[in-house]
């Protein structure tokens, strides 16, 4: 895959915050994605469970912006961003690995407490 076709939905992905926009989630992940964010926490498998869990995460206002540029390599690609919400700040690398036709099937957040801050 190209690094430029990944790259490009790493912007999609920043997209759907910023219009609220659950279909753009939707075009993003396979029907078979997985999410696993934080890493640690439980796992969400199938789209039903991670429009699921992207339902919570658009409603709540959040906004994301890129802190840094993607790394590509293979199929997957790793992005540092921040969540920006009303009092708090979360610095994020979330890496997307991407099946045969170009959609995420597997995407992990990692971050903890330690990369919360209070604005």
């Amino acid at each position: 895959m190209e690094a430029s076709t990944m790259i490009a939905m790493v912007h999609k992905y920043v997209e759907a915050f910023d219009k609220q926009d659950m279909n753009i989630i939707k075009e993003i992940y396979s029907e078979d994605a997985i999410v696993e964010d934080p890493v640690g926490t439980d796992v969400h498998v199938g789209i039903d469970s991670v429009c699921a869990f992207y339902e919570g995460a658009l409603q709540s206002g959040a906004k994301l912006a890129l802190s840094g540029e993607p790394r590509c390599s293979g199929n997957a690609v790793a992005f540092p961003f921040q969540v920006q919400m009303p009092g708090i700040t979360i610095d994020i690398i979330d890496v997307f690995e991407f099946n045969a036709d170009g959609r995420v099937n597997s995407m992990k957040a990692y971050w903890s407490d330690g990369n919360m801050k209070s604005t």
